[in-house]
């Protein structure tokens, strides 16, 4: 068996080092040959090849790096678009599955030096919507493929016709139900007087068949039947005046309209409806972090406009700078009693309202809706992170 089969203990060795990524410190990017030792890097920079290449790129070397940098975010971008889709993701989960190829164009052939570099630079072209966070930076791909244009075109339509359907029958409901209000009669209670025929004659009141008259009680009947002069002494029926009932039991025991079962079934919806996002624009916040050194920790912005529902661009107060932070870098920010302040989270999300008062024991307040249909409705014990001042 010679030296060179194809068989031989040294060949499976060197195929077997070969598998699988190398350093990317022995690699050549204008030849794309990997060499696995330090020793066989030198021997390729000292090759007739490697400075044939040398030679030409250094002719034109912004065209190859251009080049390089081209095939680089394309297949970048592919992978992206093929693995992940639109989906929000970390963009060094994205970058661990390209370099696991074993052809992929190596970063350090590209005009960009860093992963972060690269990021900020596809968000700025349009390619992706990029954000920081304290884990690190995410991406998301901006599919403007004309098919994927028309087909969410028709699912906003579609979304649009169901709201404007739902609209329709909320109005139907209503009309029925003010119809049926003006139809209905008011019941008004009738009155009548306690007549007593025998002063001497007792009064009982049978409570447990819940009766509105009262009767004397009547014997019983013997074995033999009823006597004749018994019956006749029958106490006649004693009619009483009847009382209206007190208002707090004439509310309880008064049927609830359709309307009224709307509105409570609409506000215990609302109530159970809490979300894991509560930024809106044009409210005061705090930021918290301290990332961004002790020029920023502590300061009041205000929120110019909501991204992806859980980033903000803010407007610091002091200084008018602009940020684009995540909603973990923020908190609310409580006023004085009597100002105003924005619901951002539960059933009264997105209604303006008066702050009341604030309970420091349970880390809550007292506020009063003044907007939308539960105007004027007081609700106690909103937590400090449901409502932030106005601007």
């Amino acid at each position: 068996m010679g030296k060179t089969d194809f068989l031989s203990p040294k060949a499976i060795a060197n195929r077997i080092k070969s598998k699988g990524l190398q350093k990317l410190r022995w690699y050549c990017q204008m030849c794309q040959k990997q060499c696995r030792d330090e020793n066989g890097f030198k021997c390729h920079c000292m090759s007739e090849s490697h400075q044939r290449q040398l030679l030409l790129a250094s002719e034109n070397p912004q065209q190859f790096m251009d080049y390089f940098s081209e095939e680089f975010r394309n297949d970048f971008l592919e992978l992206l678009r093929r693995r992940f889709g639109t989906k929000r993701v970390h963009n060094n989960i994205v970058y661990n599955e390209y370099i696991s190829h074993r052809e992929h164009i190596h970063m350090n052939a590209t005009q960009w030096e860093t992963l972060t570099d690269f990021t900020k630079w596809l968000g700025r072209e349009g390619f992706c919507k990029v954000d920081e966070t304290p884990k690190g930076w995410y991406i998301q791909y901006i599919d403007r493929d004309p098919e994927t244009i028309r087909r969410q075109q028709e699912q906003e339509k579609k979304k649009k016709q169901d709201l404007d359907d739902e609209e329709k029958t909320a109005r139907f409901i209503e009309e029925q139900v003010r119809r049926g209000l003006q139809g209905k009669e008011q019941e008004s209670p009738v009155y009548t007087e306690l007549n007593r025929e025998n002063d001497e004659e007792k009064v009982v009141f049978n409570l447990n068949k819940g009766a509105s008259t009262s009767t004397a009680p009547q014997p019983k009947p013997g074995l033999f039947g009823p006597s004749g002069l018994k019956m006749a002494g029958t106490a006649p029926t004693v009619k009483r005046r009847e009382t209206p009932p007190a208002s707090g039991e004439a509310k309880e025991k008064k049927r609830k309209t359709a309307l009224e079962e709307i509105i409570e079934f609409e506000e215990g919806k609302k109530k159970s409806a809490r979300t894991d996002y509560w930024l809106q624009p044009e409210i005061v916040v705090k930021i918290v972090t301290k990332k961004l050194g002790e020029k920023y920790h502590k300061k009041k912005a205000v929120v110019k406009e909501v991204i992806n529902k859980y980033t903000a661009v803010v407007k610091l107060i002091d200084s008018g700078d602009k940020l684009k932070l995540d909603q973990t870098h923020l908190e609310t920010v409580i006023p004085a009693p009597g100002k105003k302040v924005l619901v951002l989270n539960g059933g009264y999300r997105g209604n303006e309202a008066t702050l009341v008062c604030i309970n420091e024991k349970t880390f809550s307040a007292t506020i009063d809706i003044e907007s939308g249909p539960l105007k004027g409705r007081r609700v106690e014990g909103v937590p400090y992170e449901d409502i932030s001042k106005q601007a």
